[in-house]
């Protein structure tokens, strides 16, 4: 293995990937200041994002990953590989399309979006595009693009983001020289509508800087490839849906729990206040993107064991300091978000514990994966996914926003402890329980005192300033360990 163009490869694609969300993370700032929470304008940009990303994971159907699993095979060609998989997740999106815009409108009914049939004609290209774009995507990584990758995926980002400043700072401003442009502003959610076209624009743009690859290529298809590929992509397909569903199911049912314009007020507050919690998985993530290629790398090895607990401990180690960071500066990080949407701030620590939960389960999965027995992920997100939806259901009615924060934690918490518990029984790791209960004690302890502070009326700025020799402290505990584990 070239582990030098593993590393190379691994920091583009993971540099990229964080400085992208970054990136589009600066849109909430904008959507938030310019959608006032009142009009459940943002109720419906979360609502319509969650059906995507359930929609997307159909129509690739675990597709990206069989073609990396087929196409590293010695006896199997790579460019057959690529048309069969393309071909396929092509013919899809094409059915997907035809069957919405034939029933466009009971489908808008369904949806309770009646009043604008072409948001969903809108998303419904938007997916199939970003459908048949994944497959070349995916090739970009196998031929090892990096390059390209990267510049397709941030210009999409840029464009969006400069489109997005013209439609909510610009265009206002020419309201009255051309009501036209204030009429269609008003029709579509006071710019909400603008949001999905942008993005349709911006999608099918990328699509254009994929014509070097699809120019001349003769698009062949493998029947006896194909059923080979679906035979193993569809255990990949219950996954990602299941898995899918953990994050979106709650976006998806809201508006059908709590109807009306103060359900989409609500859902747009929780889906605000959802993207400061975010924060957390951004800097999580550059580190999993560190974690991954090493345990993988030494999946086979004499330290594979070592390496999956000290994994564990520094990814729980830096989680937690993420969250002490995001709640201690919390009143500075508010205002990402437009002051209309700030009676959400309370599910923010209530997301990111479930988000710490996930990315501990995510680590606890390694277990069924390296033994191949990657069913028992199936049924552990099947237990969650049925968890966080049963408590949607129940307590959205009476709750609001805060049954989805809720279910999100006992979610989360149930599937990691699920394989917590199997782990032990199938695969044991020999974790450092001591180093990383203490931190855990620690970060409790922070996180009590801080809410004691806040519970009596203390100034804001001495709290963050105690909040911030706490941050100390936990710092130079992890500086302390760092030297220790590399003696």
């Amino acid at each position: 293995m070239n582990l030098k163009s593993l590393a190379k490869d691994t920091a583009i694609y993971g540099l990229s990937s964080i400085v992208g969300r970054f990136l589009n993370y600066l849109l909430i700032i904008l959507y938030s200041y310019k959608i006032p929470a009142e009009s459940g304008g943002y109720g419906i940009v979360t609502n319509l994002y969650a059906w995507t990303a359930l929609l997307l994971a159909l129509l690739t159907f675990g597709m990206e990953t069989t073609f990396f699993r087929f196409a590293g095979k010695e006896n199997e060609d790579p460019q057959n590989v690529f048309s069969t998989a393309l071909k396929m997740v092509g013919s899809v999106s094409a059915v997907f399309l035809v069957a919405v815009f034939l029933f466009l409108n009971p489908i808008a009914d369904a949806l309770l979006y009646s009043d604008h049939p072409e948001y969903i004609a809108c998303f419904a290209l938007i997916t199939a595009l970003d459908a048949f774009q994944a497959i070349l995507f995916v090739r970009l990584r196998q031929q090892k693009r990096p390059i390209k990758f990267v510049a397709l995926k941030l210009s999409f980002i840029f464009a969006s983001i400069l489109l997005n400043l013209f439609v909510f700072l610009v265009m206002p401003l020419m309201f009255g020289r051309f009501p036209a442009l204030e009429a269609a502003f008003v029709k579509y959610d006071y710019g909400v509508g603008f949001i999905f076209f942008i993005n349709l624009v911006c999608t099918a743009c990328v699509t254009f800087g994929f014509i070097p690859e699809l120019k001349g290529l003769k698009v062949k298809f493998d029947p006896a490839l194909c059923k080979r590929m679906l035979g193993y992509a569809w255990p990949l397909l219950l996954l990602s849906l299941v898995g899918i569903l953990n994050q979106v199911a709650d976006k998806i049912l809201f508006p059908h729990l709590m109807p009306g314009t103060e359900g989409k007020v609500q859902l747009g507050i929780y889906g605000a206040c959802v993207k400061i919690a975010m924060i957390m998985s951004m800097l999580v993530q550059a580190f999993r993107y560190a974690y991954e290629p090493i345990v993988f790398g030494e999946a086979k090895g004499k330290n594979s064991e070592k390496t999956l607990a000290d994994g564990m401990k520094w990814f729980i180690i830096f989680s937690l300091l993420a969250f002490l960071a995001v709640i201690f500066y919390l009143p500075l990080l508010k205002y990402i978000i437009g002051k209309s949407y700030w009676s959400g701030l309370g599910v923010v620590p209530i997301v990111m514990a479930a988000e710490l939960f996930m990315g501990i389960y995510f680590n606890l999965s390694f277990w069924y994966k390296l033994t191949d027995q990657t069913w028992w992920g199936a049924i552990i997100n099947v237990i969650a996914v049925a968890i966080m939806i049963s408590i949607n259901v129940i307590f959205v009615p009476k709750i609001g926003y805060w049954a989805c924060a809720w279910g999100g934690f006992a979610g989360y918490g149930t599937a990691m402890l699920i394989s917590f518990l199997l782990e032990r029984r199938h695969y044991p790791i020999g974790y450092d329980f001591k180093t990383i209960g203490s931190f855990a004690g620690a970060a409790l302890g922070f996180f009590s005192a801080h809410l004691s502070f806040n519970n009596l009326g203390l100034n804001q700025w001495l709290i963050m300033g105690i909040d911030t020799v706490f941050l100390g402290i936990y710092c130079f505990a992890i500086l302390k360990n760092l030297k220790i584990f590399k003696r």
